[in-house]
């Protein structure tokens, strides 16, 4: 039997050893863990939603009505009026043909990317995409290709070299760790230049991103018929889930042959009424991306000047550079004794050498929890 106890002794050595931490509260800018509340900048509830009364009451009224387990496949008997309606209100809210609803984000990237392409097909992936595409992209046994971060002329160099049969351009809209924004528009022009798939992952961006939280293709006016769009439901809707949206016969064939749709569970019927009252919820309160973007700029005013990088992040992201992985746990530590927790995350995701605090925004933030971070940073920099 293999011995793993070296290696994570290795990691622990490294100061790469990951520990859970239980929570024992509801998620919130407060959470109760071993028994004293911490101020959090840890999660992606980046507009408030994962508590709000009107959702839970939805679950209830959908659990009563729909009962808890679909208890079979989409195909089979688990696809349910609440999938059905939910699908239909996705695709009009975000301007698409047609949605299709998936357990989680990783299960749509990794059932996706495999579906539309193969051997003989290329793939294009930018350097700082999320594990679930580059899993996904593993899975297609395409031909893979990396370009560095958000560099449009190494991309059109490997597009234009590239004899593959189909082509699909893969990418975060909004980068999970460094929290910027894609090239969008440029990535479209590449793609209907070469008539490839542009598959954007916006697990961050929907819902906070776009005058109605539409997500990045309001938020710059894109209209191509060569995307596909892919958004997160438990992060800033606050529930669980994740939808692809884009032409009707790219969604049909997803219902044929993506594997994670196919061959799994649907979810629960209940979770897809409480996502339907947060579209609504998204749609109406415009109020918390406001608040929300006047929070990242009070913070970043407060961090000007600190001897660690905060990267030019417009989103909820707010990514602190420090640099080693001990120095990183130092800072977080150091916040948690003042009751702050602002996590540190480091390689391997992240490169090696910016290990940092991943400072997420949430519109549940009060101008004073900014205020009480910016501070608990300063003291620790001096």
């Amino acid at each position: 039997m293999p011995n793993l106890a070296s290696q994570l002794a290795e990691l622990d050595a490294q100061k790469l050893l990951r520990k859970r931490r239980v929570v024992a509260s509801s998620q919130g800018t407060q959470l109760l863990v071993d028994g004293k509340s911490y101020l959090s900048f840890c999660s992606n509830d980046y507009l408030g939603l994962a508590n709000h009364p009107a959702l839970t009451e939805a679950l209830i009224r959908g659990a009563r009505e729909y009962g808890l387990g679909a208890a079979a496949s989409h195909l089979i008997s688990g696809h349910m009026a609440p999938h059905d309606t939910l699908e239909i209100a996705l695709a009009k809210f975000t301007g698409l043909p047609r949605a299709l609803y998936f357990s989680s984000g990783y299960m749509a990237n990794t059932g996706l990317i495999p579906a539309l392409v193969n051997r003989g097909d290329g793939i294009f992936s930018d350097a700082l995409n999320h594990a679930c595409i580059i899993d996904g992209a593993r899975l297609s046994r395409a031909e893979v290709n990396i370009y560095p971060h958000a560099d449009m002329g190494a991309l059109a160099t490997l597009m234009e070299a590239s004899n593959a049969t189909r082509k699909l351009v893969v990418s975060d809209a909004v980068f999970s760790m460094d929290g910027d924004i894609a090239p969008v528009a440029e990535l479209v022009a590449l793609c209907e230049r070469h008539d490839a798939w542009l598959l954007l992952d916006d697990a961050h961006g929907f819902g906070v991103l776009g005058a109605n939280g539409r997500g990045v293709l309001e938020h710059l006016a894109i209209d191509s018929s060569n995307v596909i769009y892919m958004g997160t439901l438990g992060k800033a809707a606050g529930v669980s889930g994740a939808f692809v949206a884009g032409q009707l016969d790219v969604i049909e064939w997803l219902v044929q042959r993506a594997r994670t749709y196919v061959f799994s569970t649907a979810s629960p019927p209940a979770l897809a009424v409480a996502t339907l009252e947060s579209l609504r919820i998204i749609a109406r309160e415009s109020w918390r991306r406001d608040h929300l973007r006047a929070l990242a700029t009070r913070l970043r005013d407060g961090l000007s000047g600190l001897r660690w990088t905060l990267l030019p992040s417009q989103t909820a992201i707010q990514p602190l550079i420090i640099g080693a992985n001990e120095a990183a746990l130092n800072v977080m530590v150091r916040l948690q004794e003042v009751g702050i927790w602002a996590p540190a995350i480091r390689p391997p995701t992240v490169p090696a050498g910016t290990a940092r605090l991943r400072i997420s925004l949430s519109a549940a933030h009060t101008v004073e929890d900014i205020d009480r971070l910016v501070g608990g940073l300063r003291s620790i920099a001096l």
